[in-house]
């Protein structure tokens, strides 16, 4: 089995994290500078706290929930560059902005094997703000874009408009994943390549349950049915706690048999401006067959 890699996204004008410990990290989105919880970081902080001081905004948590507070009024959203394409943060209720700033390596090799082809076609499971959609439209896919939340493919529909791609051939539907993908085996519809982001817990639009211990085997074996019978890539990215990337490869290993190529895992991880520390954030498994 080769070695796993670490993916790593370096400091850039749109997005660095600043500095990382403790239990928070200190980001920058745009001109913004936010602070909020990441359990990974166990260590110690490099900058003062006069540094973290100066966040415009911060993510707590106490005895009554858990909000964001604002040194700075921030605007509602702001759009940053970012990966080669231009998304909206927006501080959100569950700490998140809407980027998932890990995933830009991926967004590159996802075009790299996309740009050389003709008439690709993907599937993008639990697809979010649709950062890796639009890597793979602007690569030239034609691309199904499929999440539970309308606020999360919203937002990805702005993504796309702000990025100059509104006009690309990407498909936007509210659904649940799986009954999605059973549709899909019905229909007789096939893919050139699969990406899925499956989160630990969560509802389809109408309620439907996920839990990966349960629904992520069953998953995986029915987007196999739906790839062309000379497939490009599978992508799956993780970040449920206690799960691992050889995980992932396991369920990918009939790929190789069945249609060569070969198989990628590791971690993904953000590089901290000025210390080059490394703050996980992620992993990810990636068959592809260029």
């Amino acid at each position: 089995m080769p070695e796993p890699k670490i993916l790593i996204t370096k400091p850039s004008s749109g997005y660095e994290l600043l500095d990382s410990g403790e239990g928070e990290k200190l980001e920058r989105f745009g001109s913004y500078v936010l602070s909020r919880p990441d359990p990974q970081a166990l260590w110690a902080k490099h900058l003062p706290e006069a540094e973290w001081a100066k966040a415009d905004a911060y993510f707590k948590r106490g005895d009554e929930g858990a909000e964001w507070s604002y040194k700075k009024q921030t605007d509602d959203r702001w759009g940053i560059d970012f990966g080669g394409l231009k998304m909206w943060i927006k501080p959100t209720a569950f700490k998140h902005t809407g980027l998932f700033p890990e995933q830009s390596p991926n967004w590159d090799w996802l075009r790299g094997l996309i740009e050389p082809k003709k008439d690709v076609e993907v599937l993008n499971l639990f697809g979010y703000t649709g950062g890796a959609s639009l890597a793979c439209a602007q690569a030239g896919a034609k691309v199904v874009h499929i999440d539970g939340s309308k606020a999360a493919v919203t937002w990805a529909r702005d993504n796309a408009e702000l990025s100059g791609l509104a006009d690309k051939p990407i498909r936007w539907i509210i659904e649940d994943a799986r009954l999605f993908v059973e549709r899909e085996i019905r229909r007789g519809r096939a893919y050139d390549g699969i990406i899925m982001d499956p989160p630990a817990f969560g509802h389809g639009p109408s309620n439907e349950l996920w839990k990966i211990e349960e629904h992520f085997l069953p998953l995986i074996e029915d987007c196999k049915k739906l790839l062309k019978p000379d497939p490009l890539f599978f992508l799956i990215n993780g970040y449920s706690a206690g799960y691992s990337s050889i995980a992932y490869r396991n369920n990918l290993l009939p790929l190789v048999e069945k249609h060569g190529g070969e198989i990628e895992i590791g971690e993904l991880a953000i590089e901290e401006a000025g210390s080059g520390r490394l703050l996980p954030s992620g992993i990810f498994a990636r068959w592809s067959k260029r």
